[in-house]
């Protein structure tokens, strides 16, 4: 069964973050949400509060996890580019090639862990100054190779199903668009 780290910080994006986690529980993907501060307690943008299943000082390595999700959001995406153990973990889970993916402004996170140099990749509008090393693309969501980055809260579906995509096949993918009524939309 398939594993996911999914990263709070205070000022997370929570349409970014919960549609993950609701999506990937949906195939049955593992997806462990694990506040970066002391609190299992984490406040989103928005002031909608969420208890996380853990906290940063119990992820001792990334052994069991098949990848890492960052929501962004503000002041979300900079607490988490601020943290260094944050980057610690995008960096082994780079050097392990196991899924990064990052949604809205958090792609900021992946320019300071020095993992996008040369990558596709593509963030919320007015953050592509901060992604110097990467290839900026204007699509909704953009997958070069275990990097996966998508634009903001209105493709956060996209970006699940990419991560589902991802992880189990676009079997599953088209199983979950179908069960959450994508298809009937889309058509």
């Amino acid at each position: 069964m398939k594993k996911i780290l999914l990263m709070l910080a205070e000022g997370f994006e929570e349409v970014e973050a919960l549609t993950v986690v609701d999506y990937l529980r949906r195939k049955d993907i593992i997806c462990d949400t694990c506040s970066i501060a002391e609190s299992k307690n984490v406040e989103g943008a928005h002031r909608i509060s969420v208890e996380s299943d853990k906290v940063l000082k119990d992820i001792v390595d990334i052994e069991g996890y098949d990848g890492i999700v960052l929501p962004g959001g503000l002041p979300g995406s900079t607490n988490l580019r601020d943290n260094d153990r944050v980057i610690e973990l995008v960096k082994d889970f780079d050097k392990n090639e196991k899924l990064i993916a990052a949604i809205c402004a958090a792609p900021i996170v992946l320019e300071k862990a020095g993992i996008i140099d040369g990558k596709n990749i593509t963030s919320y509008p007015g953050t592509e100054g901060e992604l110097k090393s990467g290839k900026y693309k204007e699509d909704l969501v953009v997958r070069d190779g275990h990097i996966i980055t998508a634009r903001g809260p209105a493709v956060a579906v996209y970006f699940a199903l990419e991560i589902v995509d991802y992880l189990i096949g676009e079997r599953n993918k088209e199983d979950l668009k179908k069960e959450i009524l994508l298809d009937m939309v889309e058509n």
